[in-house]
């Protein structure tokens, strides 16, 4: 059934919103974690600026000098150079090249012919109040331009002084670029701190989601009803409750933040390319359709690829299961061989498929890498191009190529969480699908077992079917009263373990009345109801851990009362045999008991629960002859003042029984003790003679 349900399903707005809701209780650590995603990014965007400015403003410190005339302020002023990027001295008009970008390259050869603008490449520096400052200013008057704001040095005249001439000179620069490399680690610092409180707070709530998920669906499953089990697989229930919940959780933690974070760096890095340069930034833009159309071609393959590796696993799995479960039928016929090859076909088609998905993946991301390569190579070679004809800066053209790797690493990142983000449409279709499932048994009773429960058990024309137009109980009416032992016995289908379920409302009735004491059981709450009335079937169901927690199974009880119950119906004795006796630690099902031993554990645990209303459905159908007998004693005991109601194929049992009910076809069709009905020579009479025909 598991292997082909829908595996990959696309994105789904209703079940999104239904997903989140899970995070109101976790709403304030949601927005710190979403705050601090927003630091980290904005940090990291900000890594290429400093370096851009640190190259710019302090390590390539370039100025362009325009003779001071006014026919070279009506050209600056033309061209919107504001006039405090203006630095005068010495009659000459200089301007930082960042403020010039407005006048292209190929204008200024026109400027120069002109005698408007210098030749030369300029620095420029405030005078520092230095002594070795000054010194060089006066050993080389010839090379600066100096006035009370500003000293100036052509790129060629400051080459020709020595190392430490030039570091006094460019004293301001070396501090400023001290402090830029202090707030690049700065930032540095901020990422990984703050990428760690984000990390760490969606994982946290991821795992808070996953439990209460977890356990809202098996709250939901055991309030289910017997109809809801009868037709669900367990396997089923199990994957909902374990995988698919295990698939919101990996959302939560590795997809939706790391999606918001991809996407938020992508746009912000758009953003940061067009405020240094919208020209660049457009050759930028040109050149990412062929990354969006081979993301777009990996969505398709890498989902196509994931659900036959699911598929695959889902199918290996399997036959393991049910080989490895039933491995004494396969040695038994020998089938090890043959065992062995469908396994091998099985594996082989596992790794095709694996092998399928890795080449997707090493396809996908050296084509990534490609694109990344080119489209650094688009902006290195029109960035030169735009440096020799315009203004652009080795700073920013540095700061595009950092940027351009901080784009793309996003994309790959993205292309494969969607795989993962669909794979947790797929878990939350089935887990809602499952929580939108209301089999319940409405438990709208309120009142209160009685102090002293008699235990009188009342049908009143019940009949019920557990498939509409297939009636197993067709208006049955009888009469139990308090104290009393009634036997229910018939052919196989006449209705005999229903009336047990029907009494402890598994089942609800369609028609009809159950009373107890004289009272609807639906005026009961189910678990006062279960209180006071409690079955022994022939399956039993023992859980993994101690024997004395078997026996407790939730009730707060010492253990003079455990082992006073184990006495009461001869299972003391095996429990001590064992050796750590009732401490003794027992397999999931009691793998490690027998059946009979089984069965005496569970009377056992309805000893404890002490109901006033016993109902023993084939209880002793699975013991052998001599435990039964062992137990017969304690049975008795254990009925003795209560209402029991016996339902049993092996009519030896119920001999002693006060009354003896005889069901064919749901409907009651003898009543009386067991000589009564002998002597009638009716459907009871032939039940005992096929049984003790010999």
């Amino acid at each position: 059934m598991m292997e082909h349900e829908e595996i990959i399903k696309g994105y789904d707005p209703v079940i999104m919103r239904r997903i989140l809701s899970y995070l109101k209780p976790y709403k304030l650590i949601t927005i710190i974690a979403l705050a601090a995603l927003g630091i980290s990014t904005a940090a990291e965007l900000y890594t290429p600026i400093i370096m851009q400015r640190a190259i710019d403003r302090e390590v390539l410190v370039t100025y362009l000098a325009f003779t001071d005339t006014p026919e070279s302020r009506e050209v600056l002023d033309s061209h919107d150079i504001p006039g405090e990027s203006v630095q005068e001295a010495g009659g000459k008009l200089f301007i930082s090249t960042d403020d010039l970008k407005s006048i292209g390259a190929q204008q200024r050869p026109d400027l120069q012919e002109a005698g408007m603008l210098d030749t030369r490449q300029w620095y420029v520096t405030p005078p520092i109040e230095d002594e070795d400052f000054r010194n060089i200013l006066e050993a080389n008057p010839d090379i600066f331009v100096v006035s009370e704001t500003l000293v100036a040095v052509s790129h060629e005249d400051l080459a020709s002084l020595t190392v430490d001439e030039r570091r006094t000179l460019r004293s301001d620069n070396l501090s400023r670029l001290r402090l830029m490399a202090g707030s690049y680690f700065l930032l540095l610092l901020a990422v990984l701190f703050f990428s760690f409180i984000q990390v760490y707070l969606m994982t946290y709530i991821g795992q808070r989601v996953m439990e209460d998920l977890r356990m809202t669906l098996f709250g939901h499953v055991i309030r289910q009803s017997a109809a809801f089990f009868t037709r669900t697989p367990v396997g089923t229930l199990v994957t909902r409750i374990t995988n698919d919940v295990e698939t919101i959780q990996e959302f939560f933690t590795s997809v939706s933040t790391a999606l918001i974070k991809d996407v938020s760096l992508m746009i912000g890095v758009l953003v940061v390319l067009t405020a240094l340069d919208r020209q660049l930034a457009l050759y930028t833009i040109l050149s990412l359709p062929p990354v969006i159309v081979a993301t777009v071609f990996y969505r398709y393959k890498a989902r196509d690829a994931y659900r036959r590796v699911r598929l695959w696993v889902s199918r290996v799995n399997a036959f393991l299961s049910e080989h490895i479960s039933g491995m004494d039928v396969v040695h038994m016929f020998a089938r090890e061989a043959v065992s062995r090859k469908l396994f091998m076909d099985k594996s082989i088609s596992l790794l095709k498929a694996n092998l399928t998905e890795m080449y997707v993946i090493a396809t996908f991301r050296p084509l990534v890498n490609f694109f990344t390569s080119v489209s650094i190579g688009t902006i290195i070679y029109f960035g030169a191009h735009m440096a020799l004809r315009t203004n652009l800066s080795l700073g920013v053209l540095i700061a595009y190529i950092n940027l351009i790797s901080m784009f793309y690493r996003p994309v790959m990142n993205i292309a494969e969480q969607f795989t993962v983000l669909q794979s947790a449409m797929a878990g939350g279709e089935r887990i809602f699908d499952l929580l939108d499932i209301k089999e319940r048994i409405l438990d709208t009773g309120n009142r209160p077992l009685p102090e002293y429960l008699q235990g009188k058990i009342e049908f009143r024309n019940v009949s019920f079917s557990y498939k509409e137009d297939e009636p197993v109980i067709r208006d049955l009416s009888f009469t139990i009263n308090p104290g009393e032992t009634v036997a229910i016995v018939g052919y196989t289908g006449a209705g005999k373990t229903t009336i047990a379920n029907l009494l402890t409302r598994l089942w609800d009735i369609q028609k009809g009345e159950i009373l107890l004491d004289g009272q609807d059981i639906r005026l009961f709450s189910l678990p006062e109801l279960r209180r006071g009335i409690q079955s022994v079937q022939q399956d039993v169901f023992i859980f993994s851990g101690s024997v004395e927690e078997n026996i407790r199974f939730g009730t707060e009880c010492s253990d003079e009362e455990v082992q006073a119950a184990a006495s009461l119906v001869q299972a003391d004795g095996f429990i001590r045999r064992l050796s750590d006796g009732y401490r003794g630690v027992l397999n999931e099902g009691g793998s490690n008991l027998s059946t009979g031993q089984r069965q005496l554990l569970s009377f056992s645990r309805v000893v404890v629960q002490d109901p006033r209303v016993i109902i023993l459905d084939e209880a002793t159908a699975s013991i052998d002859t001599e435990t039964e007998q062992l137990i017969q004693e304690g049975i008795r005991r254990l009925m003795k003042g209560r209402t029991s109601l016996v339902i049993a194929h092996r009519l030896s049992t119920i001999r002693d029984a006060d009354r003896i009910l005889v069901l064919s076809s749901g409907t009651l069709v003898e009543s009386g003790t067991h000589d009564e009905l002998l002597q009638q020579q009716g459907v009871y009479y032939n039940l005992y003679r096929l049984q003790f025909s010999s």
